[in-house]
């Protein structure tokens, strides 16, 4: 299965975080799925970084690398999709993410409750 994680799982797995199910981990943790993180919530924590609202002390590209998550690039065809969404949810970011999701027919693995409002599969 191939999975998007929404920008705050990817954190709190660099946290350890015990806001993750252990369900979603042990999702994370089998080698037969594909876990990426989108472009866009690289561009999402390098922007919140660079206002003041986040403080990343990592090179993101190594932390991918290392817990095994590839990077998926957003392209012309996702950005194209977001003209089909309805403004259920005003965060560009989440809404650029759910766009691949649908447009890659991926999962997005996420605990924001208003991704439910679209036509994506999530990972409950």
């Amino acid at each position: 299965m191939n999975v998007i994680i929404d920008t705050h799982i990817f954190l709190w797995l660099l946290e350890a975080s015990r806001k993750i199910k252990t369900e979603h981990l042990n999702i994370l943790k089998d080698k037969n799925n594909t876990i990426y993180l989108s472009s866009i919530s690289v561009a999402e924590i390098m922007i919140k970084k660079s206002i003041g609202k986040l403080d990343v002390d990592f090179d993101i590209t190594e932390m991918l690398k290392q817990m095994g998550i590839k990077s998926l690039s957003y392209d012309t065809d996702a950005a194209l999709k977001l003209i089909d969404l309805p403004f259920h949810h005003k965060d560009p970011f989440d809404r650029m993410i759910i766009s691949q999701g649908i447009i890659n027919n991926f999962k997005i693995l996420t605990l924001d409750s208003k991704f439910k409002y679209y036509d994506c599969e999530l990972i409950d």
